[in-house]
């Protein structure tokens, strides 16, 4: 309710230099908690510290509040989609792309992988609103809950090695598909999703970021995005051979390669691995909703009717 008595009494006071000044307050604030260039300084640096399964709540969640913080906040109280904002964002969600993969590619840290991975892939969750079409925010909102099931499901494998060699160093690891052979090929579909390659949820969701770029005739931005996505098959390969298909390194005296991996360990991975499957077999319904949950929130008055009532959206008109 608070929001939407805000965005009800704020045209009445707003003025240019106001709303220039306070939308790119915001846009800062909300940057540094979803990890935009050159805001991301956090995150790989404390990504791969704590447990596999709080670096996984971590990873899946916690950039995603700043992404759904900035677009309700920026759909509410800043809908002029000319203002420079949303060119300001536009320029860091491209750049936030670029310099997140090739961090990712400079990493020899399983878990530093991941985060420099992370962030890349949130210029991906911030475009759409920067396009401001339905469309564009609805492939984006698509590209939040890919990304939230397959890194966090990626951060939970890292656990594996942490459990079986007690690092993720990628020159400490190796040799689980011949010792795991049944871990591995579940590490394939998070890894292969998380690249983009078809059919899986990561193809689907960044073709629906895509698409909207070629529509709006933002070519470059669309060559950009591809481009990141090459790096980021990259990226994924190179984790993959060198934390499953190369043969393992000898063993130090701390490390336990043989080590059970039991069902309590196993579940949740294949929980969202499952929910990673499901969402590419329903990708066209879930798009339909997320489509829907754009044009929703692109329409304010909309929202403010629904929480304030009739007169209260009467009034912002």
């Amino acid at each position: 309710m608070k929001l939407a008595d805000l965005a009800r009494a704020w045209p009445e006071r707003r003025t240019p230099g106001l709303d220039a000044a306070l939308s790119m307050l915001f846009l800062t604030a909300f940057g540094i908690k979803a990890g935009l260039f050159p805001l991301f300084f956090w995150l790989p640096a404390s990504y791969h510290t704590p447990p596999a399964a709080v670096g996984a709540l971590l990873a899946g969640l916690l950039t995603k509040v700043g992404v759904y913080a900035m677009i309700r906040v920026f759909t509410l109280l800043f809908p002029d989609p000319h203002a420079s904002v949303y060119s300001v964002l536009l320029v860091l969600s491209a750049v936030t792309m670029v310099v997140g993969l090739i961090g990712a590619l400079a990493q020899r840290d399983f878990r530093r992988v991941l985060s420099f991975n992370l962030v890349g892939h949130i210029g991906f969750t911030t475009v759409g609103l920067a396009l401001w079409t339905p469309a564009a925010l609805g492939g984006s909102i698509l590209y939040v809950l890919h990304h939230m099931l397959v890194i966090s499901t990626l951060f939970l494998m890292s656990g594996l090695f942490l459990r079986q060699r007690r690092t993720t160093d990628l020159t400490a690891l190796g040799g689980l598909y011949r010792s795991q052979p049944a871990v591995a090929c579940l590490a394939l579909i998070p890894l292969f999703s998380l690249a983009g390659i078809p059919p899986l949820s990561g193809f689907v969701a960044k073709v629906a970021v895509v698409a909207p770029m070629l529509g709006t005739g933002h070519y470059l931005l669309a060559a950009v995005a591809l481009c990141v996505s090459l790096l980021t098959v990259l990226s994924m390969a190179r984790l993959w051979e060198e934390a499953f298909w190369k043969p393992a390194p000898m063993p130090s005296p701390s490390a336990l390669p043989h080590s059970r991996l039991n069902v309590r360990i196993l579940a949740p991975i294949a929980f969202l691995i499952t929910l990673t499957i499901a969402l590419t077999a329903l990708a066209g319904p879930v798009s339909s909703v997320t489509m829907r949950a754009a044009e929703q929130l692109l329409d304010r008055n909309s929202y403010i009717r629904a929480v304030l009532g009739e007169e209260a959206s009467r009034a912002v008109r």
